[in-house]
């Protein structure tokens, strides 16, 4: 489609079915630039490794037992207020137009906080869950991002050969652990010797993300970093 053709279209969307922020209600954007400015963001010094404030800067009590597979994490947002309600619109309300924007907001915190990467994977949902939710959220992320950061999106390739309880009912990191242990497997080793950037909407005890880094590893990528838009701290 035309820019020209786009951008009228996209007016004559906005005319007839405005947009309203899904922190405020302001009618305008599916996310303000007030409430973007209201969000808590997670702050330096951090833990290296699972990215939660750390007074010291050296791995957190928690990370220094963790026999982790993943280099690090990162969020930028502590999933709280805002974050929170534009989280759960995008995974559970079918608001997927919220990617763009929160995409543009990874894209601001990797302008300040470069990662190491030169692909971008999403983390993967069962087909059972894809089938009842119809989308991936943290492909619509990684999809919107890959286009703002110039790097390709390879979707597809990491996928979720087990089905479990979505990790928000698991009390503990022991759980959630266990949970997603062996969970990951990939398709084949296109991506050996690649830095991979891990792509998800929420990291908890960053127990995901590093199932998928071990399953990224095993077939030879050389490092494996987790960038989400926010985590419980």
């Amino acid at each position: 489609m035309l820019p020209q053709v786009a951008k009228l279209k996209g007016m004559a969307l906005d005319l007839l079915f405005p947009q309203w922020c899904v922190g405020c209600g302001k009618e305008g954007d599916l996310l303000c630039s007030s409430c973007c400015r209201s969000l808590s963001r997670i702050m330096p010094p951090l833990c290296p490794r699972c990215g939660k404030p750390q007074p010291s800067g050296i791995l957190c009590p928690g990370c220094v037992s963790w026999q982790a597979e993943i280099d690090g994490i990162r969020s930028p947002f502590r999933f709280d207020g805002v974050m929170r309600q534009v989280i759960h619109q995008l995974k559970y309300r079918n608001v997927r137009a919220l990617a763009a924007p929160l995409a543009k907001l990874l894209q601001d915190y990797l302008i300040t906080s470069p990662m190491p990467g030169e692909v971008l994977v999403p983390v993967p949902l069962h087909q059972k869950r894809l089938r009842e939710r119809g989308y991936n959220q943290s492909s619509l992320l990684a999809q919107e991002l890959g286009k703002l950061i110039n790097l390709p999106v390879v979707d597809n390739y990491l996928f979720r050969q087990r089905h479990a309880p979505p990790q928000a009912r698991t009390s503990t990191v022991e759980e959630r652990q266990s949970n997603v242990a062996g969970a990951f497997t990939c398709r084949d080793q296109r991506l050996q010797g690649k830095q991979v950037l891990l792509i998800d909407d929420v990291s908890t005890s960053g127990a995901t993300l590093n199932a998928c880094a071990a399953a990224l590893k095993a077939t030879g990528t050389t490092a494996v970093w987790g960038l989400t838009l926010a985590r419980e701290v």
